[in-house]
């Protein structure tokens, strides 16, 4: 196992004991160390997934919200399937115990003579690798896009659907807008559409620069790329730029520091061009206190933006969601609900990882139950348009109801799975003190006595240890997980359904 794996798991953030051998050693392939970003809260729930679809053994690093692990070049395509990480970078050297100076000009010096000793050739191969994933997937997205438009002009609905589509897109591209500015503005948990690389708020600095303005770009910059050439025989020269997110406050430097000088190193290296927002590579200059990881980054949008094509005021991540599904071991003919679904992200990625699971969505919101019908029509489509597929639906129904209220029989659920109100974006913090305890009530009504779960995800903490404390008859707290949703400071509770009968009505203060 490679160095930036192996130091990280000496360090306690996996187990290499019994664990399988690396994957480049069954094959002979060559083996490239991978970083992941994931939801912050959520890394050994992503380490587990890597080891159990993978077979890779898998380390999580010091810095919140990544892991580490190493994979066969070859099976690059299978990483892009995990449901738990949001971005992923190869590694081109991680060091452990980086010392830097106290000089902030003799600290800055030593990070642009980095850049000719490190060994960019295989990850760069890695790159150009994934590069070639990327053009084969939107070959067949453009194929089975004109798959659809033929089948809609024999379709009498088609103008609308192409219309609903069309919104669909620009509700998307808005969303995104915005979901990016509030998360940026609250400096904690950010996720940047030109980044692309979601960092836990706990870190000093969150900055990013692309080393135009001060990297001093030369006349080489319209020269042939050596190392970096593209294929094809294209001779233009790369574009690029450096990404530095820095935690610690021992550093003499900023981020933005760091990522200019480093990235002048970077220019001159390989005579790439400097461009912050039409990059063809991004290369992550990642510090955690001593620990310096080098990588390119190989998503360009994070990985969490699937499923979801009309988005509310709250949208969960999908990452998120998956988290919090493999939270309570979903088994096979589980029913599974989402009580307050909002636009569905939960029950959707339930039933797309979990279909042997019949999963039931539910709000008392008619605007959400809209958006998580259209967002449940969206993922049949695109299971219609998989070529292999043979699947004619999915096991999920959306439903109008009342929380408190809810129309199935007493113990007929087995796991209960939701994002509740934060009393922020929406409810009240003085409204949640009524509502929780009725949801527990509920929700310990419906849910199977001595074999249900729950597992819920909430920001308002004290409102819901004291809703728990009076309901301690049903529900038995087990795993805490503590998360950033979108800056705020929220935690996911596990909880265990009690053998004792709910009472229907019960005086909860």
């Amino acid at each position: 196992m490679s160095e930036a794996v192996g130091s990280a798991l000496a360090e306690g953030g996996g187990d290499e004991a019994g664990g399988p051998p690396p994957p480049g050693a069954e094959s002979g392939g060559a083996a490239v160390v991978i970083g992941a970003t994931v939801p912050t809260g959520f890394e050994l729930t992503a380490a587990e997934e890597v080891r159990e679809k993978l077979g890779s053994q898998c380390a999580v690093s010091k810095d919140r919200g990544k892991i580490y692990f190493e994979i066969a070049a070859e099976n690059l395509s299978q990483v892009h399937r995990l449901r738990s990480v949001d971005n992923l970078f190869v590694v081109v050297q991680e060091f452990k115990d980086y010392q830097f100076k106290e000089n902030k000009e003799d600290a800055l010096k030593d990070l642009e003579d980095l850049v000719k000793k490190l060994p960019w050739t295989e990850p760069l191969k890695v790159w150009e690798l994934n590069n070639s994933l990327k053009k084969k997937k939107t070959k067949r997205k453009k194929h089975n896009l004109q798959s659809t438009t033929s089948k809609e002009k024999l379709n009498e609905d088609g103008e609308e659907e192409r219309t609903d589509q069309k919104d669909a897109s620009k509700q998307l591209q808005d969303c995104a807008q915005n979901a990016a500015g509030i998360e940026s503005a609250s400096g904690q948990d950010t996720e940047n559409t030109q980044e692309g690389i979601p960092q836990d708020g706990n870190e000093d600095d969150n900055e990013q620069s692309d080393a135009k303005d001060e990297s001093h770009a030369s006349p080489g910059n319209e020269t042939k790329a050596s190392d970096g050439k593209k294929s094809e025989g294209d001779v233009n020269v790369l574009k690029f730029r450096v990404t530095c997110n820095r935690a610690g406050d021992k550093h003499s430097f900023t981020s933005n520091d760091a990522a200019r000088d480093f990235g002048g190193a970077v220019q001159e290296h390989f005579q790439w061009k400097a461009d912050m927002t039409n990059f063809d590579v991004e290369v992550l200059l990642n510090i955690h206190n001593n620990e310096v990881v080098v990588g390119i980054a190989l998503t360009e949008e994070s990985l969490h933006r699937r499923n979801i094509t009309h988005f509310g005021p709250t949208t969960l991540r999908s990452t998120l969601a998956y988290g919090m599904l493999r939270l309570c071991d979903p088994q096979p003919t589980d029913i599974i609900i989402d009580p307050m679904c909002g636009t569905g992200a939960i029950p959707i990625e339930g039933a797309a990882e979990w279909p042997s699971c019949y999963h039931i969505a539910g709000d008392n919101n008619p605007q959400a139950v809209k958006r998580a019908a259209n967002n449940i029509c969206s993922l049949l489509k695109k299971n219609e348009n998989k070529e292999s597929s043979t699947s004619l639906g999915i096991p999920l129904d959306i439903i109008q109801w009342d929380i408190c209220n809810l129309p199935l029989r007493t113990g007929s659920v087995d796991v209960i799975v939701t994002d509740m109100p934060f009393g922020k974006r929406i409810g009240s913090k003085k409204k949640n003190w009524d509502l929780y305890p009725a949801c527990l009530m509920e929700m310990g009504r419906i849910c199977r006595p001595g074999t249900g779960r729950a597992v819920l995800l909430t920001q308002d903490k004290k409102c819901f240890a004291k809703a728990l404390s009076r309901m301690g008859h049903i529900w038995r707290k087990g795993q805490t997980v503590w998360v950033n949703v979108g800056g705020l400071h929220a935690a996911v509770y596990l909880l265990k359904r009690t053998w004792e009968r709910a009472e229907e009505k019960r005086s909860f203060w």
